[in-house]
């Protein structure tokens, strides 16, 4: 599998949007605003999601204003969507088949047409659980590669990894929450990062004492989950550096949102969402200044 292939174009926009399970339905709101700005949309050529991000980041890919939510509305009572008590019964948090099938291809229908005449290049954002690294494969046919957006979303401790091609993956965000400098790297020069967190909120994983008992056949995986607040200290720090440089422009709430990872709760979801919404609509004639327009 590729890590990302190179663009060439000079100075393309790029977006990279931040999971962080239900409270990542905040950059869908962010996301759904965007999908009405015709002079963003026509500079928009590549968007890259790390776990639930990726999950937003594919209807809006395929121009699905809107659908995230729905979904989420519809199917957060449903313990087949995330349940804890499911996990303790299957060993799997979420029903594979039907978030990952059942609901793209009959319950809130993907529009692979649509997908197919997009205009934008998207990426999944995965870690290795060989190398421990993250990578970033490039989904172009959502039917044949809807286990890459499954990897993406695949929580450690709680969900089994995803095989593709022969290795085996885990969510993108043990290794990389917010990749803004490895897009930059495939040659995403300028980008819009919408990010789930407040400015200056750190991340901790409290139960990363775990990984070396779960992932024991895993070292290097263990050594880069232990060390992914560190590493997402580290992508602040360069969002901010390309935000003083003005390469960057970056969405994010001005107050932790108060989601869980996972919630039965419609209206806190809608809440969230609106959030994002709000936070774009705000920002957008800075954004739109940004880009030059």
């Amino acid at each position: 599998m590729p890590e990302g292939s190179e663009v060439r174009e000079a100075d393309p926009l790029g977006i990279v949007v931040e999971g962080g399970g239900c409270r990542a339905i905040y950059a869908a709101g962010v996301l759904d605003v965007f999908d009405a700005a015709e002079p963003l949309m026509r500079e928009v050529k590549g968007v890259l999601g790390v776990s639930a991000g990726a999950i937003h980041a594919a209807s809006f890919v395929s121009r699905q204003r809107g659908r995230s939510l729905r979904i989420y509305e519809r199917f957060a009572p449903d313990e087949r969507f995330g349940s804890f008590r499911r996990w303790l019964r299957t060993g799997c948090v979420i029903d594979r088949d039907f978030c990952f099938r059942e609901i793209p291809d009959a319950l809130e229908p993907y529009d692979h047409e649509a997908f197919a005449r997009r205009t934008m290049r998207f990426f999944a954002g995965v870690t290795n659980l060989e190398t421990g690294k993250a990578e970033f494969p490039e989904l172009t046919d959502m039917r044949r590669d809807i286990d890459l957006l499954a990897a993406s979303t695949a929580l450690p401790y709680v969900m089994p990894a995803v095989r593709w091609q022969g290795k085996a993956f885990v969510d993108g965000g043990c290794a990389d929450r917010v990749p803004a400098a490895a897009f930059e790297a495939m040659g995403f020069t300028r980008q819009i990062a919408v990010l789930t967190r407040p400015e200056g909120d750190s991340v901790r994983d409290r139960d990363a004492w775990l990984a070396p008992w779960i992932y024991r056949k895993y070292p290097a995986f263990v050594r880069a989950f232990q060390k992914s607040g560190e590493a997402y200290d580290l992508a602040q720090e360069h969002l901010k550096r390309r935000e003083e440089e003005g390469k960057v422009f970056v969405i994010r709430p001005k107050a932790p949102l108060g989601v869980p990872r996972i919630t039965h709760d419609a209206a806190e979801i809608r809440r969230a969402w609106e959030a994002g919404r709000r936070d774009a609509q705000e920002a957008m004639p800075r954004l739109l200044e940004w880009l030059g327009r």
